[in-house]
């Protein structure tokens, strides 16, 4: 059968859990119709990869974005692989979608809304359930988990939904959300969330800019001197940089904690 040869093959290079789901059974009110990406268009293979517990739990904010960063480089080349592996085989098309970036950042999307949204597939693909944090939720890994998916046009029937609860409403990601991004139920305040979850990002950088541009060139040299500006720096060719892994770090979901 496709559906376990390709999740073998994916699991073999590494993921941690991978689903399948129809086209018609992958909802999103905000992201795009799939079928602007890929016209033919008929599944999702969405694959898992489990966060490292110490990093998530770590103080030190580095080396929880190493471990966002370990996975995000392997996911990329794995969901590649497993592209390839699925058109050779099975002459189809695949279509990857990444973990975070490339985003559209033009008017009405600004880099907040996925060409496919990875938390909506997952669902839809029997990985997990929706938390009050707004993550999915996996039976074994609770809200550790990260995915990336291949949208293709081999016809792969949905796997069956996740049915157990699996959020007991403690509240503790919304106690513990120092942006109150989780006030409101069933939302994620986006913007409160960035600002304080991506420190050294594209708001910080054009106020680092403006300010810059604006300042005798005396304090010019001192800002380029400033430790903002080098973690900037450092962020323009890392990439995005979290900073807060609260939500994840104090979710007492999944069977491993």
């Amino acid at each position: 059968m496709s559906k376990e040869d390709i999740r073998s093959y994916a699991m073999s290079l590494g993921a941690d859990a991978v689903g399948f789901a129809a086209i018609e059974d992958y909802r999103s009110k905000k992201s795009p119709d799939p079928k602007t990406i890929l016209p033919a268009g008929k599944s999702l293979v969405v694959i898992a990869y489990r966060e490292l517990d110490g990093s998530v739990e770590s103080a030190n904010s580095r080396t929880c974005m190493s471990g966002r960063m370990a996975i995000m480089e392997l996911s990329q080349k794995n969901v590649y692989l497993t592209g390839r592996y699925v058109e050779d085989k099975y002459h189809a098309k695949t279509a990857p979608v990444l973990l975070s970036y490339p985003l559209d950042m033009g008017p009405g999307f600004m880099g907040l809304i996925g060409d496919i949204s990875l938390r909506h597939a997952a669902v839809a693909a029997g990985l997990g359930v929706f938390g009050r944090n707004n993550l999915v939720l996996h039976p074994r890994f609770g809200s550790r988990i990260l995915f990336t998916a291949l949208l293709t046009d081999l016809a792969l029937p949905s796997d069956p939904p996740v049915t157990e609860e699996l959020c007991n409403n403690c509240g503790l990601c919304v106690e513990n959300c120092p942006a109150k991004a989780l006030e409101v139920e069933g939302q994620t305040d986006a913007l409160k969330c960035l600002r304080h979850s991506q420190p050294w990002g594209i708001g910080s950088t054009i106020g680092f800019v403006l300010k810059f541009t604006k300042a005798p060139p005396e304090k010019q040299q001192e800002m380029l001197r400033d430790p903002q500006f080098l973690k900037l720096y450092q962020a323009s060719f890392i990439g995005f940089q979290y900073d807060c892994f609260h939500c994840l770090a104090g979710c007492p979901a999944g069977s491993r904690r």
